[in-house]
């Protein structure tokens, strides 16, 4: 591991909170990683990301059964405090749900109509023509190569008002990033805290709180 050893030219901007000039962060082995002094993400030089072929691949080894009890309880971090702050009968979207979108049917059992969408798996774009009460987006985020488009994305198929319900892990001090196991994941390129989240949401006019460590819900305005 060598901190801030590559020359710190490649990358014009972050691509969380597009302020110019992040900073070379760490290598870990061949690859580099940046951070944001403006949003505090941490994140992988773009020229390294994964090509969906691999990413297609690696998705499909992950184990997201609907029926897992044990995934629900894992799910139920954001679905408790979501389902806490719905109306009944809401409409939402699972966005990039995978192969198994447990969530989603977690929440239709509780009575709210859900579109989904993966770009590998529920590749329909006729679910991201329309707008929604509510957003989840559940072990996601971490795999956007162009975040700032992502969520300008998310913010559009909001209705006023609406929310965006995301968990993803919270990455830890810099000095246990390397050995984190988060950050093994060959698919998992983007790395954020709090205040990340905070300045995604204050970027959008959103609202923004943590009912719990690595959720996020946050609100579009109603104006």
């Amino acid at each position: 591991m060598n901190e801030t050893a590559q020359p710190a030219t490649g990358v014009a901007a972050c691509p969380v909170c597009r302020v110019p000039s992040p900073v070379p962060f760490m290598e870990v082995g061949p690859l580099r990683y940046w951070k944001c002094e403006t949003c505090a993400a941490r994140f992988l030089d773009p020229a390294q990301h994964p090509a969906p072929d691999v990413e297609r691949a690696h998705y499909l080894t992950h184990e997201n059964d609907p029926a897992d009890r044990r995934y629900r309880r894992f799910l139920a971090k954001l679905a408790t405090p979501l389902l806490a702050r719905l109306a009944p009968r809401s409409s939402g979207l699972d966005y990039g749900c995978g192969p198994g979108p447990a969530l989603a049917a977690m929440l239709r059992e509780a009575g709210h109509d859900m579109a989904l969408y993966d770009p590998f798996f529920y590749p329909d774009e006729s679910a991201l023509t329309r707008t929604y009460d509510f957003i989840v987006c559940t072990e996601t985020v971490e795999h956007f190569h162009r975040p700032a488009e992502e969520f300008d994305r998310l913010d559009a198929l909001l209705r006023p008002g609406g929310l965006l319900a995301l968990m993803t892990a919270f990455r830890p001090a810099d000095d246990a990033f390397a050995k984190w196991h988060y950050r093994k994941d060959p698919t998992h390129v983007v790395f954020y805290n709090e205040k990340t989240l905070g300045t995604v949401a204050r970027a959008r006019n959103w609202t923004c709180e943590f009912p719990c460590p690595d959720v996020a819900l946050m609100r579009k305005s109603p104006g």
